[in-house]
């Protein structure tokens, strides 16, 4: 008889895909990762077929022949909206894979990933920037978070856009004066703005290296920068502005419950950024307790499904121990 998988979890991000085949006691039985999850661009077809190939790597771990497959909990970006986490959960019960399926935009797993019980608030400020909530009753709080049309600010993506905006109107005189219009050319060898513009535009420097203007603008804002410095007070404004939304909307504000921060720009703790976040929070929902996730998204993805199973608390206990760091 094979090994039987109550649990399938899938946490899969625009860059990675990450699966773990969870045993009825919490033990992971296999894992694997693989490529980004980008339905947008590739379509749901294709994009499924990316999370298939990790699975079938995951399986082909297993201590022995797999049997069955239980439930399969997945969290995967670009499931922003229930349409697309409904139009996401039928292409996955379409493969098979399992007896039941639960998709989640992957913020969930974040915040699933750094609480005990399924209570609490993340924001997640990664190339972009998301919040969300959620009580043990199923309730859930979230935003669109597709951009600027959803009215979302910041985020790496957004931030770099802003700091180059700010340098260019500054060198050509349009602007306030700041070193951003020094520091951002300087980033990549080059001695204007100007330079700087004409090289992205030509794509002489890929688009996918923007990202690397976050770091630079944290770096002038932190050396006394005040455009650059207003512009991440602006980002932790934002991050304390969803998360007191989201709480607000789960009654939750007055109780002492977990703000979770994650996401590249979170994880990077900036002083300037994140001690603002702080006090922002502080102000706004002085119960709450704001930290930096740093468990694996995967574990959440896991959690998610052991909840959904009925497991009872040593299950979840024992699975969290293996995502332990040392």
């Amino acid at each position: 008889m094979g090994v039987n998988v109550p649990v399938v979890a899938v946490d899969a991000g625009n860059s990675k895909t990450d699966v773990a085949l969870i045993g009825a006691d919490g033990t992971v039985l296999a894992t694997a990762r693989g490529g980004g999850f980008q339905p947008p661009r590739v379509g749901v077809e294709a994009a499924v077929d990316v999370l298939g190939s990790v699975l079938d790597r995951a399986v082909a771990r297993l201590p022995s022949a797999p049997g069955s497959f239980g439930h399969i909990s997945a969290c995967l970006a670009n499931a922003d909206l229930p349409v697309e986490e409904a139009e996401l959960t039928r292409a996955l019960e379409a493969r098979g894979w399992g007896t039941s399926v639960e998709v989640r935009n992957d913020t969930f797993a974040i915040l699933r990933a750094g609480v005990d019980e399924p209570k609490g608030v993340a924001v997640v400020c990664g190339a972009g920037i998301n919040c969300v909530g959620m009580v043990p009753d199923g309730r859930t709080a979230r935003f669109p978070a597709i951009g600027r049309i959803s009215g979302d600010w910041g985020g790496g993506g957004g931030l770099a856009e802003e700091a180059l905006w700010c340098a260019a109107r500054a060198e050509d005189g349009r602007g306030e004066p700041t070193e951003l219009a020094r520091t951002l050319p300087a980033h990549f060898g080059l001695d204007s703005m100007y330079a700087l513009i004409e090289a992205l535009h030509r794509e002489v420097i890929p688009p996918a290296r923007r990202h690397e203007l976050t770091p630079v603008l944290f770096a002038t804002g932190a050396a006394g920068d005040p455009v650059a410095a207003a512009l991440v007070e602006r980002q932790a404004e934002e991050v304390v502005a969803m998360a007191s939304v989201a709480l607000t909307r789960l009654g939750l504000l007055e109780e002492e419950v977990p703000v979770l921060l994650g996401g590249s720009v979170l994880a990077a703790r900036h002083p300037r950024l994140n001690d603002r976040i702080a006090e922002l929070l502080a102000a706004r929902a002085p119960k709450a307790v704001a930290r930096v996730v740093s468990e694996p998204p995967v574990l959440g993805a896991a959690l998610l499904g052991l909840d959904r199973t009925g497991a009872g608390p040593e299950v979840h206990r024992r699975l969290r121990e293996q995502y332990a760091r040392p």
